[in-house]
């Protein structure tokens, strides 16, 4: 069974509560709940991780490399300031989505820009939780693909 690194940026641990108008309702666990349910309907296993610490986001993003066939990533506020994320997305090589609960295009201009939009397979945004889910079933197309190619 292949593995999905699923991994979460800083604040999102406050799903539910920060900006409901903005991200939402459902809390991180319900966004862990339905990936752990569309992954086990795309026969994938997952690990979910979240952290408020850019570092760990990196080790995450280096462990995958060895233990996970791909990477779902909303990386929060750092997608749009980390170059060592993308650097790390980059170095690793597996096929990674990046993901947004909001339309960031809709939102601040300082938000239009992403640092591993260029090292991602894809960018799903504006979906609210669906979007992890999208992200999972363009992943899981992709290593499909990939297996008979």
């Amino acid at each position: 069974m292949k593995t999905i690194y699923i991994l979460n940026g800083p604040n999102l641990n406050l799903l539910g509560t920060r900006e409901p108008e903005i991200y939402g309702a459902d809390t991180l666990a319900d966004v862990e709940a339905r990936c752990a349910a569309r992954c086990k309907a795309l026969g994938l296993g997952m690990v979910f991780r979240q952290t408020n610490v850019e570092g760990e986001l990196v080790t995450w993003i280096h462990d995958a490399r060895e233990k996970a066939a791909g990477i779902v990533i909303n990386a929060g506020a750092y997608t749009h300031t980390s170059v060592a994320l993308h650097d790390a997305v980059k170095a690793v090589g597996l096929p990674t989505i990046e993901v947004h609960l909001s339309n960031v295009y809709k939102r601040e201009s300082f938000r239009h820009h992403s640092y591993l939009s260029p090292v991602s397979h894809g960018v799903i945004c504006g979906f609210g939780v669906q979007s992890y889910e999208l992200a999972l079933d363009g992943l899981s197309g992709i290593l499909n693909t990939t297996r008979k190619g």
